[in-house]
């Protein structure tokens, strides 16, 4: 076969190829290893010297123009599936658009809005803090040293680092006050954790709303004030109030706090919410001990103040009538989608 024809023949065959398989198939017939025109190469040895430059220019010219076709075909036919899928992926953005189901606000997060719109009416600042603690903050500094009995209420998960994740969000308490001066008002809203087996009302992980209010002669009359205007913006205007004595080392006198509550069913009881009491003198002394260690002034001597926490999720489990807490969590949509039209 001359030089002319196998480069004609060639050329016809990538013209021909109909896709880039094709095209491969084709490239290597004629320039792949053992192709025809690679095998033209190998004969160059046999020829004598004189002949070898001649032949071998003839031959690469040959397989110049066979390449140069290659590029070019293959080109044209990359561009071509290219085109074709564009045109097969194409979308009428004429057509109506499908429906998707709207979201809604979590049942927990309806809850905190709710309580944090009825603080922020009576003049409070909603703030969050760190989830990952010291002990210090987490512990001594809230009157509770590591002997204290009422670390067994609260067992904790340790970091390799020494610290913790925290187990109520009192901590925030001390971090605010160290870095502001009284008058203050604040309710802080954040996860909790602590270590003990999971039930239908026990979680590792739940949600807290601290208050905490510091300034010049509040009293457990204020307190009882705040808590009942709570009730009353959960409630309605006949929401009651009920105290309790209780013991938290970080405030003396303690109480537990009750809103008398008429459920769905016509019935009516006291429902337990939350803890509160006055702040103790030992957590102002830490703060200014805290503050001093910093260069700043002592200002917490002499104040009062109170302070209180409570659980959302028991609200939220009342509210909504879910008889599970692990159900917030689970991200189940047939549980979770149940509140999308009244939470959204």
């Amino acid at each position: 076969m001359t030089d002319q024809s196998l480069q004609d023949q060639a050329l016809q065959a990538i013209a021909a190829a109909p896709d880039l398989d094709a095209l491969q198939a084709v490239k290597t017939r004629y320039v792949g290893k053992s192709g025809l025109v690679t095998k033209e190469l190998g004969t160059l040895g046999k020829l004598p010297p004189e002949e070898r430059k001649a032949r071998g220019a003839e031959i690469n010219a040959v397989r110049g123009a066979i390449e140069a076709a290659l590029t070019e075909r293959e080109a044209l036919l990359k561009q071509a599936a290219l085109d074709a899928k564009l045109a097969s992926e194409a979308i009428d953005v004429t057509l109506p658009g499908l429906p998707l189901p709207a979201g809604g606000l979590h049942p927990i997060n309806r809850v905190y809005d709710d309580l944090t719109a009825i603080y922020e009416r009576m003049g409070y600042a909603v703030i969050e803090g760190p989830e990952v603690e010291d002990e210090h903050h987490n512990f001594e500094a809230l009157n509770v040293p590591w002997y204290h009995p009422a670390r067994d209420l609260q067992d904790t998960f340790w970091l390799e680092d020494g610290r913790l994740l925290r187990t109520h969000t009192s901590p925030m308490q001390i971090r605010y006050m160290v870095n502001h001066e009284p008058a203050l008002k604040v309710v802080v809203r954040g996860k909790v954790y602590r270590y003990e087996a999971t039930d239908a009302t026990h979680e590792a992980m739940f949600h807290q709303l601290e208050g905490l209010v510091v300034g010049d002669g509040i009293s457990m009359t204020d307190l009882k004030g705040t808590i009942a205007e709570m009730a009353r913006g959960l409630y309605g205007p006949t929401a009651r109030v009920r105290f309790q004595p209780s013991y938290y080392p970080f405030v003396e006198p303690g109480a537990d706090f009750a809103v008398w509550w008429e459920n769905p069913r016509g019935e009516s009881k006291w429902l337990e919410l939350g803890g509160c009491g006055m702040i103790h003198p030992n957590v102002f002394k830490a703060v200014d001990d805290l503050r001093e260690a910093e260069g700043r002034e002592r200002v917490y001597e002499g104040k009062t103040g109170f302070a209180f926490g409570l659980g959302p999720e028991r609200i939220a489990m009342l509210k909504y009538g879910i008889p599970d807490i692990r159900y917030f969590y689970a991200n189940d949509p047939k549980v979770i989608g149940q509140f999308r039209g009244e939470l959204g």
